[in-house]
């Protein structure tokens, strides 16, 4: 169906507050509880004795390995949603490693997606403004009159975010931005992989959100 989202989520407190804030006739949660592996090198009975990725294949439905089926997929669009830091950045890319070497074909159709939450909250005055990083933050701050009040909240993680506030920002296609991972060729994601190893969390990650393609939800 073609409305049917997947959230995969970093970790139980998070997820609570997702599974709580979606649209229960569309959209789905998967909380990761433990660590998900790095599956660059690993044979696929290796990759498969770890219970996160057993349960990502079990909810995505389209099995793996020579039994892998995309027209089994029982979601238009998986969406990663993890902490705007260096351990949300490095949980993701282990995730799109995973799709890229095993599930290649949903990238390739253009199903797999980075959630962009706000790193901000905002209050100027009556107004409320969530934004996602710090050049935005000085951005807006800068055009505000030294006359208004100005209240500013960090979320340090999504677990800060209540229920509302993640699917205003975040859940509601209506609302929220998403980053669709669309790297076409083969031979092109091999590179970006290679790019990838041996650099910190937070390279692999702008390596990814340069190769990512923004979207308006509205329009997906």
């Amino acid at each position: 169906p073609e409305e049917c989202e997947l959230f995969i989520v970093e970790g139980q407190s998070a997820g609570g507050t997702a599974a709580s804030g979606r649209d229960a006739r569309t959209q789905a949660v998967l909380p990761l509880k433990g660590k998900i592996l790095n599956t660059e090198s690993l044979t696929l009975s290796k990759i498969l004795q770890n219970q996160e990725v057993k349960d990502l294949v079990e909810t995505l439905g389209t099995s793996i390995g020579t039994h892998f089926d995309a027209h089994q997929l029982r979601y238009h669009r998986i969406i990663l949603l993890m902490d705007a830091d260096s351990d949300g950045y490095h949980i993701s890319t282990l995730i799109l490693t995973f799709f890229f070497r095993h599930m290649r074909e949903l990238v390739q159709q253009g199903r797999i997606f980075l959630a962009q939450p706000p790193l901000y909250k905002i209050e100027i005055g009556k107004e409320r403004h969530y934004v996602r990083d710090d050049a935005e933050k000085e951005e807006l701050l800068a055009s505000v009159p030294e006359n208004r009040n100005v209240d500013v909240q960090r979320f340090k993680g999504l677990g800060e975010m209540n229920a509302e506030q993640l699917r205003e920002t975040t859940l509601d296609p209506r609302t929220r931005t998403l980053l669709r991972v669309d790297i076409e060729s083969a031979v092109e994601a091999d590179s970006v992989f290679a790019q990838l190893l041996g650099k910190d969390a937070s390279e692999r990650y702008r390596v990814i959100m340069e190769e990512a393609a923004e979207v308006d939800d509205i329009d997906v």
